[in-house]
């Protein structure tokens, strides 16, 4: 049972436009955008921060991010909309899919590419600062402006992470689960 109540239709123009906008014809809002629903001022901030434009990054790379965070801080909910959403269209298989679950980094799955990915979410899973080794690996391959983006995407899907963990929201039906 969710801590928190979602707020119910009708939503404010803004909201009801954003999530329109966002949410594919048919299917109902996201659990955690009808709660954020319940604030016009912290839903705007929610979505302003979002990063699931084209951005500096592939889909497929912001995909690996996306599903590695969620996994390592046990967010089913998010990791399952990801998945269902998104692994697909990024070229992400069931092997791979499944390795964002695994403590691997190296996993056999992970192209050496995929690896440096996964490996930044890992070490920022355990503290707020990349290595330099790490740091440096990643500049071979990222501009600066991707390498902010990675960054950032860490750190909003951690805060997603903890809102739908903390809240305790129900998964979605049609979500990914993970595998027992």
């Amino acid at each position: 049972m969710s801590r928190m109540v979602p707020a119910s239709q009708p939503y404010p123009a803004s909201i009801e436009a954003a999530l329109d906008k966002i949410m594919p014809p048919g299917v109902e809002p996201l659990y955690l955008f009808r709660v954020l629903a319940r604030d016009e001022r912290l839903f705007s901030r929610f979505f302003g921060a979002s990063l699931l434009d084209h951005g500096q990054l592939s889909l497929r790379e912001r995909e690996i991010v996306i599903l590695r965070v969620c996994a390592n801080n046990r967010s089913e909910y998010e990791w399952g909309v990801h998945v269902s959403f998104f692994a697909e269209r990024a070229g992400l298989g069931a092997e791979q899919v499944t390795a964002t679950l695994v403590p691997d980094s190296a996993h056999a799955a992970w192209t050496p590419r995929d690896q440096l990915l996964v490996r930044l979410c890992d070490e920022l899973q355990h503290g707020t600062t990349v290595s330099d080794a790490l740091w440096s690996e990643l500049s071979a391959l990222w501009s600066e402006e991707a390498r902010l983006e990675l960054l950032m995407l860490v750190s909003f899907y951690r805060l997603v992470s903890t809102l739908t963990n903390t809240l305790q929201m129900p998964l979605e039906a049609y979500a990914a689960r993970f595998p027992t």
